[in-house]
């Protein structure tokens, strides 16, 4: 007797896995359920509407999804068909016998995993591609299951690179050599393996077939890039993983020394695994905005990897760019503006006896370093549109009403400072979680 597969449960199933990806991987979008598709199709169909927001189609339901006050971004779409083929891979597992014979492995892991995978590689997910073997997802595991460990009681951190699948002028696939083991979580078993690779400087080479065959130094693997310029900013410890996956589709996947994973491709973070969640950098499209923002490039460039630099270091920091500087008056303290009390003799010990060093000075005067520095001072750093500093380690005015007070109150004092702060000009907030956040206007306009 032959017994066929019960399909109203596993499209009801698959429909509420998908959704609860489309939620999972676009937090502040809306999706909303806006009627039936017959006959069910397990393949995602995506149509742009002219006013930014997105019609949907999986397996009978139909859908509407919108970010709010904006168009979704090339990543983000990039993202909906990546969470599309991975739930039309598993739908086919769970409905045909002879795909589930060979592609099981698809329902094993974490559907999130698998999505990230899937937007960095979607060959193990394309229909009829059933020899694909999904290394990503495999790799993401191996650091899941590193992040959770520690070695002679200290955290670890590692690492990975890809090879990729596009051509690439300065480096060959190297040989498979005899005994070479395949990059899984077997590997975590030993403790040796924590010892080969830190991540930060070296990181293990893994082929296409998913087996470990080198140990690299991340940095000279980027030498040949070296004169290219980046797609967007980095941080100043990432400059190397950003340029090792410039060429050739290589992807670069490290667990840092924070506890957090990072996914690099195409020259800059995609993705990155903080407090329980993976999270869409779409760096390209954010820095962008900020850019054009300030009007700035060389001023938005050094903002930007200033904050970056502090996020990694896990140190805080506010930097608010005034439109106007005459705004200065509204929003500093007279004792923290750079302007006054030249001549005047400070008291000592107070913060405005060390104005002098910073008076006159144009943030672009100052070097990466030492703008990080006076950044980590508690305090808004407070420019105007020209580079000219303000004020650093100031204190702002809270001039909201008391509504907007109250409504802030739960935000933190940094949060606040910043949504403040915007309705004069735009704010890089830092925040000691490792985020990095762009106000302006009174709301938040993206966070990475």
């Amino acid at each position: 007797m032959v017994r066929t597969t019960p399909r109203g449960p596993i499209e009801a199933l698959s429909r509420e896995v998908f959704e609860r990806g489309v939620r999972y991987c676009l937090p502040s979008a809306e999706l909303a359920r806006s009627g039936s598709v017959d006959p069910p199709n397990a393949s995602l169909t995506v149509t742009q509407r002219d006013d930014g927001s997105i019609d949907l189609t999986w397996l009978g339901g139909a859908y509407r999804l919108r970010q709010p006050g904006r168009p979704l971004t090339e990543a983000e779409l990039k993202l909906l068909g990546s969470i599309g083929r991975v739930i039309s891979s598993r739908h086919r597992v769970l409905v045909d016998s002879v795909v589930a014979a060979e592609r099981l492995d698809l329902l094993r892991g974490l559907p999130e995993d698998r999505y990230v995978s899937a937007y960095l590689d979607p060959a193990p997910y394309t229909h009829g591609d059933a020899s694909a073997y999904d290394r990503i997802t495999e790799a993401i595991e191996v650091l899941r299951i590193s992040s959770s460990s520690t070695y002679e009681n200290s955290r670890i951190n590692t690492g990975v690179l890809l090879f990729g699948k596009m051509p690439d002028p300065c480096h060959v696939e190297p040989i498979v050599p005899p005994g070479s083991l395949m990059y899984s979580q077997e590997l975590t078993m030993s403790r040796t393996f924590y010892r080969l690779s830190d991540g930060m400087r070296t990181v293990a080479l893994v082929d296409g077939s998913g087996r470990m065959v080198e140990l690299v130094d991340i940095a000279e693997w980027g030498v040949p890039y070296a004169d290219m310029p980046l797609p967007a900013p980095c941080a100043e410890r990432f400059e190397a993983h950003c340029r090792a996956t410039l060429c050739g589709g290589h992807v670069c996947l490290v667990l840092t020394p924070n506890g957090e994973i990072k996914a690099f491709a195409d020259g800059m973070q995609v993705f990155n695994f903080l407090d329980g969640r993976w999270r869409l950098s779409d760096v390209g499209e954010k820095y962008a905005q900020w850019e054009q923002a300030i009007s700035n490039p060389a001023l938005a460039d050094r903002l930007f990897r200033t904050a970056l630099n502090l996020a990694e270091r896990r140190r805080g920091g506010l930097f608010v760019v005034l439109a106007d500087p005459v705004d200065a008056d509204h929003l500093v303290a007279p004792a923290d503006r750079l302007a006054n009390g030249s001549g005047e003799s400070p008291e000592q010990g107070s913060k405005t006896q060390f104005h002098y060093l910073l008076r006159g000075k144009s943030v672009l005067d100052l070097t990466p370093t030492v703008l990080e520095s006076v950044a980590r001072i508690d305090g808004a750093i407070v420019l105007d549109s020209a580079s000219n500093l303000l004020g650093f380690g100031a204190i702002l005015h809270d001039r909201l009403a008391v509504a907007d007070r109250d409504r802030l109150a739960a935000e933190g004092g940094r949060t606040t400072a910043a949504m403040v702060a915007s309705h004069y000009g735009h704010v890089l907030k830092v925040s000691e979680d490792g985020l990095v956040a762009f106000y302006s206007g009174g709301r938040l306009i993206w966070d990475l």
